[in-house]
């Protein structure tokens, strides 16, 4: 029996998808289970550079199918990658799937499931839907889809179509899993898996040893630090305008990492505003994660609270692998909002709340005491709620009642993280 993941993206990419497939498809395999991949042959943020069609990478074989590269510039050369996507992975199923595989198809591109349910069914392997991305939900939220118009129907009755014929759907967060069970997926086919951080790879790193805040001449500030996507569903209004506020603040800098569809949004911003107190960097490489995450002394993490339900950032796990503080600016009462007023390793505002915002900065700014109780707060956060090993650990357990033989169900792992 084997495991199938199913992505656009996979090791040695970096974006958020890969780095939670990666890290579990590794995990499988050290445990000595048969991990395959089927992921496209480019990177999410170089889509010129192609990647080998096939390869073996710490004991997991990938399957790097045919797409095309537009890349994420422009909504239609998105939408041409992930209809070729969809065309060689069904492809792919069709041709090598086998009786009693689990095959763990994510959400990128979105509705992956929908053009694979009836391959993996012909060939008598077993479904499962790892959601990081709730489509078209996310779509009709951001006003991209009307949920009353014949595009918006067809879209939702075939995910849901999808994911009732599917053995397991998987779930970061519980608002995801009651949802869709609103939508009519059977509750005992629900799990619900928090995302992780692996406390190997991020590590704290103390600001007079981090040679990138000198590099990047912020050794002598308190530096408010946002890294990861910049999509259209995180907010920036807010921390631009609290930015601006500072400006004559002596000792802040606000550092921006990534890339996104929003960054050249940002970009404008800060050059219409003469944001001084602002720097923009690209993506870094991976070894260098932890000391880019550790630059900052406080992260922001951001979510438009009406995507609650269909969007977890799994840049917060990493900010807490950094040992740092989160300021939320979100839903207080959501996810991530509640973690961090529930275990004091950060603190949570609504959109538009500049006020808040710039108090806690300033707070945290003036007392070092705070900064180093919250970052280790956060820390043992992850190591006893969001470490990779309990993850995979929960991950493992959801699927394993799917083996058709003891192979898998034999392996140790922790108990299920059901809907609860």
């Amino acid at each position: 029996m084997r495991i199938l993941f199913a992505n656009r993206y996979f090791h040695p990419d970096q974006s958020a998808t890969s780095r939670m497939i990666s890290s579990l498809a590794f995990s499988l395999a050290r445990d000595g289970l048969e991990v395959e991949i089927i992921a496209g042959r480019h990177y999410y943020n170089r889509p010129k550079e192609v990647l080998p069609a096939e390869e073996i990478i710490n004991g997991v074989r990938v399957h790097r199918i045919w797409t095309s590269g537009f890349g994420r510039r422009s909504l239609a050369g998105r939408a041409v990658d992930y209809a070729t996507f969809h065309f060689s992975a069904m492809t792919w199923w069709l041709r090598h799937a086998q009786r009693d595989d689990i095959c763990v198809v994510c959400t990128d591109p979105p509705l992956l499931a929908v053009s694979s349910t009836l391959p993996i069914r012909l060939r008598g392997a077993k479904l499962v839907n790892w959601v990081m991305d709730l489509f078209p939900e996310t779509a009709m939220e951001l006003g991209m889809m009307r949920a009353d118009n014949l595009s918006g129907r067809i879209a939702l009755a075939l995910r849901n179509w999808s994911m009732r014929r599917s053995a397991l759907t998987i779930c970061p967060i519980d608002a995801m899993a009651h949802h869709l069970a609103g939508q009519g997926v059977a509750r005992e086919h629900l799990s619900v898996v928090h995302h992780w951080s692996d406390k190997n790879e991020i590590q704290p790193v103390p600001r007079k040893e981090n040679g990138l805040r000198k590099t990047w001449g912020l050794s002598r500030h308190f530096v408010i630090g946002y890294s990861g996507n910049f999509g259209r569903a995180h907010e920036f209004m807010t921390v631009l305008d609290a930015a601006e506020k500072l400006i004559g603040v002596k000792g802040i800098r606000f550092l921006f990492i990534g890339d996104g569809q929003q960054r050249p949004f940002v970009e404008a911003e800060v050059r219409r505003r003469g944001l001084s107190n602002v720097v923009l960097k690209p993506f870094q490489p991976a070894e260098n994660l932890s000391e880019s995450l550790c630059v900052a002394d406080l992260h922001l993490v951001s979510l438009l609270p009406q995507l609650e339900h269909c969007i977890v950032p799994s840049k917060f796990y990493g900010v807490l692998a950094a040992g740092r503080p989160t300021i939320f600016i979100g839903d207080p009462d959501g996810e991530i909002g509640s973690s961090v007023r529930t275990f004091e390793c950060g603190e949570a505002v609504k959109p538009g709340d500049v006020a808040g915002l710039i108090d806690f900065i300033l707070r945290l700014k003036h007392s070092p005491l705070l900064r180093a109780t919250m970052g280790n707060n956060a820390r043992y956060l992850m190591e006893t709620a969001y470490s990779r090993e309990y993850g995979t650990g929960v991950w493992h357990s959801a699927v394993a009642r799917l083996a058709a033989s003891d192979e898998l169900a034999g392996v140790p792992s922790l108990s299920n993280g059901g809907l609860r």
